[in-house]
Formats: structure tokens, C-alpha cells, sequence
């Protein structure tokens, strides 16, 4: 009959329990500093509506919903660096696209200078 010798377990779960004890008290923070309080009494409002940069699954290109190529893209991104507020880009791809694709895209995006670059994806759905 083989039974199961739990007391390695026991050591190895007290030698853990020990190295988290003593290393516990040295991930708080020692330097003290004094947060700014944030207000909302003086909160400034920018509207500047996001671009949506849309790829789909055969690689096809489309800022706000216009089929652009390439260059065309970024030509369309060295104007839109030079805005003042820059605004934010949403990039929506297909669930197909292969993120080598998508990869592209961004980085194109990021080397004309855009700063805030997101990813749209649909909701996620109860029960799955």
C-alpha cells in the first residue's frame, strides 16, 4: 500500500511561509511623500474627438471609415501629430486580423509621434 508522505510538503510550505514574512515588512515604502488632492471644481474640458483607425483581416486600412493606403496613412498621421490637443487614436481590427498586421499599424502610428494609442473590442458577453 503507498501512501502519500506529506512532510516535504509541510517543509517547503514553511520555509515559503517564512521567506513571505520576513520579506512582507520590506515591500512597504519607507520615504513618506505628500500627494497632491485633485479637484474637480476646475476641471477642463477638451473635446477632441479620437480617430479610428480600422483594419481589416486582408490588411485593408481605414481612417474614420475612409479606405487609405499606406502613405496615405501616414500623411494623414504627420497632420494629425501637429494638432494641439493631439488626439487619442482607436485602432479596431478584425477578430481574424494577424496581429503581425495590426503590429504594423501601431507601430506606424507610434513613429509619426502619436502619443495615445488604444485598442476598441466589443463588450464581453454574460455567460461566456
Amino acid at each position: 500500500m503507498a501512501d502519500i508522505n506529506v512532510t516535504p510538503l509541510v517543509d517547503v510550505m514553511l520555509v515559503l511561509l517564512i521567506i513571505f514574512m520576513i520579506t512582507a515588512p520590506l515591500m512597504t515604502h519607507k520615504v513618506t511623500v505628500k500627494l497632491p488632492h485633485a479637484t474637480l471644481e476646475e476641471k477642463v474640458i477638451v473635446k477632441v474627438p479620437p480617430v479610428t483607425l480600422a483594419i481589416k483581416s486582408n490588411g485593408e486600412l481605414y481612417w474614420n471609415d475612409e479606405r487609405v493606403t499606406t502613405a496615405q496613412l501616414e500623411q494623414k498621421l504627420a497632420v494629425t501629430v501637429q494638432r494641439t490637443p493631439q488626439p487619442m487614436v482607436n485602432v479596431r481590427a478584425d477578430a481574424t486580423t494577424k496581429y503581425g498586421i495590426i503590429n504594423d499599424a501601431v507601430q506606424t502610428v507610434r513613429k509619426a509621434g502619436m502619443r495615445k494609442v488604444g485598442f476598441v473590442s466589443s463588450p464581453e458577453r454574460a455567460g461566456q
